[in-house]
């Protein structure tokens, strides 16, 4: 990486095992990996899978998940080990995962604006055959909304749509195409949902002068 720091990308249902101990020793593993090839970066995708508030019979399996994972991350700190936590589903997160020194700050990555859905798009359509019609700035203009995933898929389908019509390059007619029938993911609700959220994990996160937080 830029940071001269080695990465290791873990996605967190694949290291769940139905078999008992097997999830812990997963994560000691993976730790230890860090610890010999430090400075590291491990990077948890889909964090809610490993650390999620549960409640009923399978309470006592998850935590002894999220136990472990929480000591080798209180250890790892002097050992040069950065941990970053992904997750879309904030709500289900344990809430002792945001306690002071383990998963801070809590950063919310928003949709790209429109400048940043046309850098996005020039990426994407950068090895693409586009005919001269085809105007980069007005579809980044037509996509207000639009996830990273989305302008994947939207210059994916106008692909699709101008090899259909056996095109040699694809033009702006192939991206209307694809405008139709790839949405954005995010809408209103889902957005108001995210800012609602948000404002919970806000008041969970302790403030400098609070003196006692329960995790």
């Amino acid at each position: 990486t830029e940071s001269g720091s080695n990465m290791i990308l873990v996605r967190g249902p694949e290291i769940l095992s139905k078999w008992i101990g097997e999830s812990e020793k997963a994560i000691r593993e993976i730790f230890r990996k860090a610890k010999t090839s430090a400075p590291c970066v491990i990077i948890f995708d889909e964090m809610d899978s490993l650390a999620r508030m549960k409640s009923g019979e399978e309470a006592g399996i998850g935590q002894t998940i999220l136990s472990q994972l929480l000591t080798e991350m209180e250890e790892s700190g002097s050992a040069r080990v950065v941990v970053i936590g992904i997750t879309n589903r904030p709500d289900l997160l344990d809430h002792s995962l945001l306690r002071p020194g383990r998963l801070e700050p809590v950063l919310f990555v928003q949709q790209p604006d429109e400048k940043g859905r046309l850098e996005i798009i020039k990426i994407l359509t950068e090895k693409m055959p586009l005919s001269d019609d085809v105007n980069l700035e007005e579809i980044s203009v037509s996509t207000q909304n639009y996830t990273g995933a989305d302008l994947v898929a939207l210059c994916r389908e106008a692909g699709v749509h101008a090899m259909q019509n056996n095109s040699p390059k694809i033009g702006s007619s192939d991206f209307s195409s694809a405008l139709k029938k790839i949405k954005p993911s995010i809408t209103k609700e889902v957005d108001q949902w995210y800012t609602a959220i948000r404002e919970t994990i806000s008041n969970v996160v302790p403030k400098p002068i609070d003196k006692t937080f329960y995790g």
